[in-house]
Order: structure tokens, then sequence, then C-alpha cells
């Protein structure tokens, strides 16, 4: 039981809308999906974010005027308060689902959606939770801290997804080995860049 400080309300844990304006058929279940994604999440990580807009594509102002061209669709972008407007997250179902693509492309897509919208969603977060939060990292380390923070989330999030299934109890003795084999793979590859 938590301890309420006379004079204080107690901190309500508010549910972010989902706001769906993509123009297309969604997979069934995408608002539920992303909910438990959400849940997943620490409360104090998403205090603050007000809505997940879901859109056909990310057409924003400040695009632009970047200087590094993007390649293909942005698949999200993370906006912060402005204003009186809070911060949100806007998702582009275009770049996941690809439905401008051929048939393979398509159902390769559609096949991959729940992970690629957990880990965007992950991504996205963990750019509010330390552009909003943390304000002890330094800017030119946020991007690492928020690749860190995602792949930490999206892995422990697939762990208690399969705990159960046939796969996860197969491969969980051989795991110790093909992480040191992709750790042997990513030094060699470091090193042949170098050359």
């Amino acid at each position: 039981m938590a301890i309420q400080t006379a004079g204080l309300k107690p901190a309500k844990a508010t549910k972010l809308k989902i706001e769906n304006q993509a123009s297309f058929g969604l997979p069934k279940g995408t608002d539920e999906h992303i909910y438990k994604v959400l849940d997943f999440l620490p409360t104090e990580h998403v205090r603050g974010l007000e809505k997940v807009k879901l859109v056909d594509y990310i057409n924003d102002p400040r695009l632009q005027k970047m200087d590094v061209p993007i390649k293909g669709d942005l698949p999200g972008l993370y906006h912060p308060k402005m204003g009186n407007q809070n911060a949100f997250m806007e998702i582009s179902m275009g770049a996941l689902l690809q439905p401008t693509e051929g048939f393979t492309k398509r159902w390769m897509a559609k096949q991959s959606f729940k992970g690629n919208i957990a880990g965007l969603i992950f991504s996205l977060v963990g750019q509010h939770y330390y552009l909003t939060f943390r304000h002890s990292v330094k800017r030119q380390n946020i991007e690492s801290q928020v690749r860190q923070y995602a792949e930490k989330n999206l892995k422990s999030y697939s762990e208690q997804q399969n705990v159960n299934s046939f796969r996860a109890k197969l491969f969980k003795p051989l795991r110790p080995y093909v992480e040191r084999w992709a750790k042997w793979l990513n030094k060699k590859a470091a090193a042949a860049q170098k050359k």
C-alpha cells in the first residue's frame, strides 16, 4: 500500500490515447498490442506523453530542412512538448506495413509488424525519457543511450512474451554460444572495416 502525503492527491496512471489517422487497414489487434507494449514500460518513462498518432506517412516540415537525406520512409517521430501541446509519438503505418510494395514485401512486413512496432515504441519512449527526465546525459550521448534502452527493453519484452514457447525452450541453452559467436563476428567485421 502506497503512503499518501496529507493534502496531495495520488498520481493517477493515465492511459495514452491512440489516434488512428491511417487511411488503410491495420492488422487486427494493433491498438491492443500498442497498449501491451506501453504497459510493459515503467509508468514514469511514459509520463508526459499524451498520445500515439498512427499516420499513413510522416510528413513533418522539420524533415525538409535537414542536411542529411533520409533513405526510405521514416517509421516514427517523437514530438517534444512545445508550448501548450504535450509530447506525443507519431508512427508511420506506411513505413511499417509497406502497402505499395509487392506481395512478398507486404507479407514480410505484416509478419514482422508486432516486433517492429514494439521496437519503434521503445525507441520513441527512450527519446522522450532521455530528453525529458534524464538531464545528466549529454546531448551527444543520447543516441547511444536510446539505442541501449530500446535493445534492453525489446529483449526483455520478447523474452516475457515467449517464455512458454517451444522455440524459446529449445534455443535457450544455445543462447550463450550464439551471443559469443555474434560478438566474434562483430569484432571481425569492425576489424575488416578499419583496413
